[in-house]
């Protein structure tokens, strides 16, 4: 079966302190996750959710499997919202990956998620991920760069 993994990179001219706050920062994922804040204690094996500012509505749920603060963020999600009524179960998770490297005052994002192809509706969800990323990713760069 062929792999589905979206995979991104992004240049920010910004230490790599800044962009984790702004990946990590409640108040900043609310500018660029569609008004979700991010929430967790950031420790191996912890939960991590975006939840409505506005509504209190969970929207993304998952569990950090690795951590080393401004450098690695891995954590499964899944959306207990999603219109097709995913089972919550774990095969219906993807993985998420944050990877900063610094060099000058410069970070490199490498954002990598998947893999799509064993989930349930694997290559539409896939699809809909790669959309998110690219509206995403911009907004990150302009936080972190202020």
């Amino acid at each position: 079966m062929k792999q589905l993994i979206v995979k991104k990179t992004l240049e920010i001219n910004a230490p790599a302190s800044k962009v984790w706050d702004t990946l990590t920062n409640r108040d900043l994922t609310r500018q660029y996750m569609f008004g979700c804040e991010l929430i967790s204690d950031f420790k191996d094996g912890s939960a991590i959710i975006w939840k409505g500012a506005s509504d209190n509505k969970v929207y993304v749920k998952g569990t950090i499997v690795g951590i080393k603060p401004g450098k690695l963020l891995q954590f499964t999600v899944f959306d207990p919202n999603a219109p097709d009524h995913y089972q919550d179960v774990p095969s219906n998770y993807t993985m998420v990956t944050y990877e900063l490297s610094s060099e000058n005052g410069r970070t490199a994002l490498a954002v990598t998620q998947g893999d799509f192809a064993g989930v349930t509706d694997g290559e539409k969800r896939y699809n809909e991920t790669i959309a998110g990323w690219d509206s995403i990713l911009p907004k990150i760069k302009e936080l972190a760069e202020k």
